[in-house]
C-alpha cells in the first residue's frame, strides 16, 4: 500500500525531536511539530482511513464510482484544511496527498492515466475539480 503522507510527517517530527534532544538542531530551527500538530495528523488519518476503506473493488468500478471516491476524499481534506485556517497543507503536502491518492488508486487496479484521459484531464489533474488546498 502507498505510504500515507501522515506517516512521513510523523517520521519527520520524530527525527526532528531526536536532533533537538541530541543538540544537533537548534530549537529555533525546529518546525515539524508546529507544522503537523497531532490533531491535524489525526483528522487527516481519519480521512485517509475512509478513503482506503473505499478502495477495494475500484479496479472494476465505473469512472463515475472512482471519481465519487476521489471527490469524497478531496472534499474531506478540504474540510481538514479549512478547519486548520486554510494552512494545513502547503505545496509539498499537497503534492504528497495527490501522489498518495493516485498511487493508492493505481495499486487497487484503477488505470488513472486512462481514467483521466477519458475525461479530458491530465493524470495529475485527478483531484483538481474539487481541491481547495
Amino acid at each position: 500500500m502507498a505510504e500515507r503522507p501522515t506517516e512521513s510527517w510523523r517520521r519527520g517530527i520524530a527525527e526532528e525531536a531526536a536532533e533537538l534532544a541530541a543538540g544537533t538542531l537548534e530549537a529555533e530551527c525546529a518546525c515539524m511539530a508546529e507544522l503537523f500538530p497531532e490533531e491535524l495528523l489525526r483528522v487527516t488519518d481519519e480521512v485517509l482511513d475512509a478513503f482506503e476503506g473505499a478502495l477495494p473493488g475500484l479496479g472494476n468500478a465505473s469512472d463515475e464510482e472512482v471519481f465519487a471516491v476521489v471527490e469524497r476524499v478531496v472534499l474531506s481534506l478540504n474540510a481538514v484544511n479549512e478547519a486548520h485556517g486554510e494552512a494545513a497543507f502547503e505545496t509539498d503536502e499537497r503534492e504528497e496527498l495527490c501522489a498518495y491518492i493516485d498511487q493508492s488508486l493505481s495499486e487497487c487496479g484503477v488505470d488513472v492515466v486512462g481514467l483521466t484521459a477519458r475525461h479530458g484531464l491530465g493524470r495529475y489533474e485527478l483531484t483538481d475539480r474539487w481541491r481547495e488546498w
